[in-house]
């Protein structure tokens, strides 16, 4: 068993990272008595943390927002400058942790009294810097909705914006939150497509609305984040082609961006250039930019346009000489 401040600060975490508990399921986490954890939701209580509890067979406790600054050991001027930074992070100013800035910022605002919301509000909506270029932000609000319904287990209703620009309602159980190349996705299990999807998130028009729980599934794959590339790659284009780089896979991985191709080593030398085309003059043109020697393997069709291409830029070249 836990001491009793160990145990304080497991059970402040608990109620941090839900949105409810029923008082038996904390006990069972907490390997102690219900009667142990009502005693240790009042301590929290005197040391300021705003935990609100619900009688009867759907009640529970939860972490709710006080009228001052539960002891975070941050004074006001720190928790603000904190917010503020976090929802620059979520942004994708500082490559390489939105998405821990987007949990950090979610249990920050989630306890945040309502005088320190208004303030970081102001300094947000007051204040300017030069945008990161690209042409898929994200407001950080919508981002922390579709994190909360997945901590949360709660379905999402939301109208969506397919590639063709054709809108569609979607009810979908949230998973998880993926940021790749300045873009945000949400894999999530579509319930009326009874399959698992992948949505751009700055196409989502509107505000979600938060429907019922869901029993959470696992996720199609045990690493998200690789899942989110090979979906993002095959929706490049209607043909997969293959290339072979005389080129290791650390050098390679370090020329073609994530979302462009998947790449697999061969062997110390040599790895395999994986992705999905229509235009196969484009791809040709690309894959001959990476500077390395190159095998086109599949399909005939870029073969052949290869073939074309390199007569004519040898063409091009010998009457360049000639000239």
């Amino acid at each position: 068993m836990l001491e009793t401040s160990g145990r304080l600060l497991r059970l402040l975490s608990l109620l941090q990272m839900r949105r409810e508990w029923s008082g038996a399921e904390l006990a069972d986490r907490l390997d102690v008595t219900p009667r142990t954890v009502r005693r240790d939701v009042d301590k929290l209580r005197e040391l300021g943390y705003p935990v609100d509890a619900t009688r009867g067979v759907a009640g529970g406790y939860r972490l709710g927002a006080g009228a001052e600054l539960p002891p975070l050991l941050l004074d006001d001027e720190e928790a603000v400058a904190v917010a503020i930074a976090l929802r620059t992070a979520t942004g994708g100013a500082v490559s390489g942790i939105e998405e821990s800035a987007l949990r950090a910022l979610a249990k920050l605002e989630q306890v945040l009294p309502s005088h320190l919301r208004r303030r970081v509000g102001a300094l947000q909506s007051y204040t300017a810097a030069l945008p990161i270029a690209t042409a898929a932000a994200v407001d950080h609000e919508l981002l922390s909705l579709i994190a909360n319904a997945a901590r949360d287990h709660e379905r999402l209703r939301f109208s969506y914006r397919r590639h063709d620009g054709e809108s569609g309602r979607r009810l979908v159980e949230p998973v998880r939150l993926v940021h790749a190349e300045r873009r945000w996705y949400l894999v999530a299990w579509d319930v009326e497509r009874d399959d698992w999807r992948l949505f751009r998130v700055d196409r989502i028009d509107g505000r979600p609305m938060v429907d019922r729980r869901f029993e959470p599934r696992e996720p199609p794959e045990e690493d998200v984040a690789a899942y989110v590339q090979r979906q993002v790659v095959s929706a490049r284009g209607t043909v997969r082609a293959r290339v072979l780089l005389h080129l290791p896979l650390e050098e390679a991985t370090a020329r073609v961006p994530r979302l462009a191709a998947s790449l697999e080593a061969v062997d110390a030398e040599r790895c395999m250039l994986t992705t999905n085309a229509d235009w196969y003059g484009g791809l040709a043109v690309y894959v001959a930019s990476l500077g390395c020697e190159f095998e086109v393997l599949e399909p005939p069709a870029f073969v052949a346009e290869v073939e074309r291409l390199a007569g004519a830029f040898g063409r091009a070249a010998a009457s360049a000489a000639g000239a």
